[in-house]
């Protein structure tokens, strides 16, 4: 049953929609229903193919560096208070900037290729994954810590066997929040300005009205970005074993 949970619910979501064009009588131009989308994804899928691929590039590649340099910046942070005291600023600020406003500024700098949409992911994604580990490497029980301590154990040593096992889980549930957000960043800048990519895709779909095939680039992009999700959840699950699943208790 639990393998059936996901076609299930895509299969609700599918009937919701037919339901709510059925009971509104909603034009076609505006919201289209699920048979003209499939016929326009089917029919267009060898020109949908590359687009695709190059906005999954961009997510992934913005989902690594923003993982690797958020897990930078909340061990400087950690292992550094002098160095937090400049870097925190630094993550509210660029938090505090609204996305939009960055991706024109973005694409002037690095220009309309892949590397304007990877720095946008890489923006989206920096904060929650330092916060969530900064935070779970904060929490870590001083008594493992006074233990290690009095066993003569090293800062190296402390670090690698006590403090970050301890935030693994708070890890998790930052990069759970980056995978869900990744999207974001790329779609963003390639609606600003790109020569390829979902985003320029349904951009330009849009402007010729054909909003079927705009709808059919959505559902590309919303499978690619679930698909994603999952399987980083997956993987989260075999490596902090030893949390609870699913929010149930012990």
């Amino acid at each position: 049953m639990k393998h059936l949970r996901l076609p299930l619910l895509a299969l609700g979501l599918i009937t919701l929609w037919q339901l709510v064009v059925l009971a509104t009588g909603v034009p076609p131009y505006i919201l289209p229903g699920p048979l003209p989308v499939a016929r326009a994804l089917v029919a267009h899928l060898p020109v949908l193919a590359p687009h695709l691929a190059t906005t999954v590039i961009e997510i992934l590649l913005g989902l690594v560096l923003g993982t690797l340099l958020g897990s930078a910046a909340a061990l400087t942070m950690i292992l550094s208070p002098l160095l937090k005291r400049w870097l925190l600023p630094v993550l509210v600020i660029s938090q505090a900037i609204p996305v939009f406003a960055l991706a024109p500024i973005l694409v002037l700098w690095l220009g309309y290729g892949m590397a304007s949409k990877v720095a946008m992911a890489v923006l989206i994604i920096f904060f929650p994954v330092t916060a969530s580990l900064y935070d779970g490497m904060r929490r870590t029980d001083h008594d493992l810590l006074d233990l290690a301590r009095i066993m003569g154990a090293s800062p190296a040593g402390v670090l690698r066997h006590i403090v970050l096992p301890s935030a693994l889980p708070a890890f998790a549930a930052g990069l759970r929040v980056a995978a869900a957000v990744a999207p974001i960043g790329a779609v963003i800048g390639e609606w600003v300005g790109s020569s390829e990519g979902l985003g320029f895709y349904m951009l330009h779909a849009n402007a010729r009205m054909q909003v079927d095939l705009m709808f059919a680039a959505l559902t590309l992009l919303a499978t690619a970005s679930l698909t994603l999700y999952f399987c980083i959840d997956r993987l989260l699950d075999r490596l902090v074993f030893w949390q609870p699943k699913h929010g149930t208790l012990p």
